[in-house]
């Protein structure tokens, strides 16, 4: 199976309220993320392969460059590896050389396999084409952006910028309607 990479993007304010992740394995972190635990944050996920291209010269740098930019009391960026393919070549000691590789610093999840056919268990809740995919998920725990293939990189910061300032205004308005 080969999926192919095309730029789908679609930003929402319809709620839809987004799935825990189901993952095997975590990286990066002491303890399991549940996405219920980032409440209060935008959550960046990124779901990549280590062997598809468009995710290591597209996806995986731009996560890194969001998680230099915005401070991460305001936004989580969370990698998910969703092995579709070649499931055998994918270990754990693969994914810890690929995160030793392009120094990965930010948690990351492989996700659950599927028992009922390739496609892993995170990556089929979100509904995902393909890798890479990128979804934002506001502060209380909505997905706002869906997106595969590459994202503009000022395109995406300017929605992650407009999404941790969503709550603040919504505070600042009942601030002073209390006032």
């Amino acid at each position: 199976m080969h999926w192919l990479c095309i730029n789908a993007s679609i930003m929402t304010n319809l709620p839809l309220l987004a799935p825990e992740w189901l993952v095997q394995t975590w990286f990066n972190t002491e303890q399991p993320l549940l996405l219920s635990g980032l409440r209060g944050r935008v959550v960046v996920l990124c779901a990549f392969q280590a062997l598809c291209k468009d995710s290591s010269a597209f996806a995986v740098p731009q996560a890194l460059r969001i998680s230099g930019t915005f401070e991460p009391k305001d936004v989580a960026v969370i990698g998910l590896h969703a092995t579709f393919e070649h499931h055998a070549a994918i270990t754990p000691a693969v994914i810890n050389a690929f995160i030793h590789e392009y120094r990965i610093k930010f948690p990351i999840g492989l996700d659950l396999p599927n028992p009922q056919g390739p496609i892993p268990q995170t990556m089929e809740s979100y509904r995902m084409r393909g890798t890479p995919s990128v979804v934002l998920i506001d502060r209380h725990g909505f997905i706002r952006k869906h997106s595969f293939g590459a994202v503009d990189d000022l395109r995406l910061g300017a929605e992650i910028g407009a999404l941790t300032q969503e709550t603040l205004a919504i505070a600042n308005v009942a601030r002073s309607s209390a006032a």
